[in-house]
């Protein structure tokens, strides 16, 4: 159970090319550069609230959308967080997070389960961009870095009005859950399952 747990990915692709490092063991420091100000704003609070140190650079074809980036850059960090997990021995596995943001409150559930599974949802009617982030990309996210992740992720906004807020609010909580799962608990002795694996 001792040592840094890191994990790096590079991605390249016709449409974007991503470079990610994650430390789970780090003290939240960010540098981050995708190219689309608001997701860079969201990956920094998935740092900071993680305690996560992150360094996310990206360059994607955003002279045609968001979508590529954002896909890409998810995929990528969801590797690496997978890789820098290692075989899950001695962790906590699950992770529990319920974060207000002013008028919101968001509520994140999560399992290293080894099995990627997403369950996901928020207000209806929200704005449709936050700067030049389409909202619609939220669960996006999330479904891409579990995949990778091999994560189960319940993610419930329980009310809120502001998109921003609404947004912030569940990569705060994903962070905050994410943090806990990961944490190594001195009383777990192996892998935290019955199988034996994660």
């Amino acid at each position: 159970m001792s040592g840094k747990r890191t994990g790096q990915v590079q991605r390249k692709t016709k449409e974007t090319s991503v470079q990610v490092s994650v430390d789970i063991d780090g003290s939240g420091t960010t540098d981050i550069s995708t190219g689309i100000g608001f997701f860079d704003h969201m990956l920094g609070q998935l740092g900071k609230h993680g305690l996560f140190d992150l360094a996310i650079h990206v360059e994607g074809d955003l002279h045609i959308d968001s979508h590529h980036t954002v896909e890409d850059t998810s995929l990528a960090l969801g590797e690496a967080f997978a890789i820098a997990l290692g075989d899950k021995s001695g962790l906590r596995r699950f992770g529990h997070a319920s974060v207000p943001l002013d008028e919101v409150l968001a509520e994140a559930s999560v399992d290293l389960s080894g099995r990627p599974y997403v369950v996901h949802s928020e207000p209806s009617g929200m704005a449709p961009m936050v700067g030049a982030f389409p909202t619609t990309l939220t669960r996006h996210i999330v479904e891409s870095f579990a995949a990778q992740a091999k994560i189960c992720i319940h993610l419930h906004v329980r009310y809120g009005r502001d998109a921003h807020h609404i947004i912030e609010a569940q990569f705060k909580a994903l962070a905050r859950a994410l943090r806990e799962a990961s944490e190594r608990d001195p009383r777990v002795q192996g892998i935290p399952s019955t199988k034996g694996v994660l």
